[in-house]
């Protein structure tokens, strides 16, 4: 590089400076409740048949190698969409997969762990921000993987900042790009954070070697955002270093179920203790009323759906499935992704008596909050216009309001209201503005309790959860061992 500023390069400088000390300590402490989470769905993913085809097709988590200890990593994490985000992107399986797979390497104590989870993960979800109004988003987002795992290595290593800039040229050079046949459809999508972790990690090596990357390919007219978004805001990128935290949009997920389907889940749980054994034979109809985007989701993964040979993206977008398995037996679990649960014949008659509801109040909350899509779409103004109306068929204006200048009251709000209609004319009725676990006031209050609930119920013993507790105060060789210990099959 000469010296030429881009976003890539104002990007990497601010990140690559960013020590653990310039955290504040309510960002510190969601990044030691995100490396807890993450951790439980590692477990959870080396307890799934899924999960165990990975490790005999590509190794041990724990693997010498750290590149291969990273990929097998990514891919144990997107098993099940049991995976946390933030605003935006499902960002962790690299900005929390590749420092955890480095840690040895590059000698990295709790302190320096988090700080590289925090620094990847603002430079990840800041550009998959600038990209969210497009038709690559969710976990289809691949760039999201190869910003963040460039940014992660790089700064675990202490890489000086033309490193940063030419891997993440080389890494974005050609996104992934997957297939819905293929995502929904089969075991491959298992392999859609993988892959692009694999490939920023080589952007890496090669960028070491010397080979250059195009500094400005972020920004440029045929370059990443516009081969990605439709309405690009590439100003986000680089707005607000150090008040707009997305650390702390967290949203830990305590289903392994689509992000859509969450809060009809919790309602389902909630019904599930009020009905008894016969109420549920009773059920002739259950109504979830939803936002427009939870009935577009299931949709997409209805043609998919196949009983017990269905993929599990397919069971993960499923209202149907995911409310029945509820509503019989009171939670949705790792369990709920493999047999026998899935060839149960009374969830899938169930779940065909399952009617989803079009709730424009709904809708309108959705986007009112900062996640899924409120702040790109306030971030674009009269830009997303167009967009949202196609996106919407119509139904949706823009929300009210500036971006925000902070995320310190961010929101994510993805509700339902689920009414079963018994034979004898009952009705009963949950609902929830958001699932529990999204980015609010409560997880503010909560997150670390979710975390650890989540890592204890994969069976993890106690102390492990404990000592994960006292992340920043854990030296190199205590963090080694506790995160082993953490990964060892059980």
């Amino acid at each position: 590089m000469s010296g030429e500023r881009t976003l890539a390069t104002e990007l990497a400088t601010w990140a690559a400076r960013l020590t653990y000390a310039d955290l504040p300590t309510r960002i510190t402490d969601y990044a030691v409740s995100a490396v807890i989470s993450h951790l439980g769905v590692l477990r959870a993913g080396i307890s799934h048949p899924l999960g165990w085809k990975l490790l005999k097709a590509f190794g041990s988590p724990l693997a010498d190698d750290p590149a291969r200890a990273a990929h097998v990593l990514a891919g144990l994490s997107s098993c099940l969409y049991y995976e946390d985000s933030m605003y935006v992107g499902h960002v962790t399986h690299s900005t929390v997969n590749v420092p955890l797979a480095y840690r040895r390497q590059s000698g990295l104590d709790g302190r320096a762990l988090l700080a590289a989870v925090v620094a990847s993960s603002e430079c990840a979800a800041r550009v998959t921000a600038a990209a969210a109004l497009g038709t690559l988003r969710g976990q289809g987002a691949s760039y999201a993987q190869l910003v963040g795992a460039v940014a992660a290595r790089s700064h675990a290593q202490g890489d000086p900042v033309e490193a940063w800039v030419n891997a993440w040229g080389i890494a974005l050079s050609a996104p992934p790009w997957p297939l819905r046949r293929a995502f929904l459809g089969s075991d491959a999508k298992v392999l859609s954070a993988a892959v692009p972790v694999r490939i920023a990690l080589d952007a890496c090596d090669a960028a070491a070697a010397g080979l250059t990357g195009a500094p400005d390919l972020l920004e440029h007219p045929n370059g990443l955002l516009a081969k990605v978004s439709q309405v690009p805001s590439p100003e986000v990128i680089t707005s607000g270093f150090g008040e707009r935290w997305h650390t702390e949009t967290l949203t830990v997920k305590l289903h392994p179920a689509g992000a859509y389907v969450d809060a009809a889940i919790d309602c389902a749980m909630a019904l599930h203790d009020k009905l008894t054994a016969q109420d549920a034979d009773d059920i002739a109809e259950v109504e979830v009323r939803a936002a427009g985007l939870t009935i577009a989701m299931d949709a997409d993964g209805a043609p998919y759906l196949d009983r017990e040979r269905s993929a599990i993206m397919a069971l993960n977008l499923s209202v149907g499935y995911n409310v029945a398995t509820a509503l019989l037996t009171g939670a949705v679990t790792p369990a709920d992704l493999t047999g026998p649960a899935t060839a149960d014949p009374r969830r899938w008659e169930l779940a065909e008596r399952t009617r989803l509801r079009f709730d424009p109040e709904l809708s309108r909350n959705l986007l009112r909050a900062t996640a899924p899509l409120g702040e790109a779409v306030r971030q674009a103004g009269e830009r997303a216009r167009g967009w949202l109306a196609d996106f919407s068929g119509g139904r949706a204006a823009p929300p009210p309001g500036p971006p925000s200048t902070t995320f310190e009251n961010a929101t994510k709000a993805v509700g339902a209201v689920v009414t079963l209609v018994f034979k004898d004319g009952r009705r009963l009725t949950e609902g929830r503005a958001h699932a529990a676990g999204s980015a609010g006031e409560e997880t503010r209050r909560e997150h670390r309790a979710m975390a650890r609930a989540k890592l204890l119920a994969t069976g993890v013993p106690q102390e492990v959860a404990d000592e994960l507790d006292r992340l920043p105060e854990l030296d190199a060789r205590q963090l080694d061992h506790l995160i082993r210990t953490a990964l060892t099959a059980h």
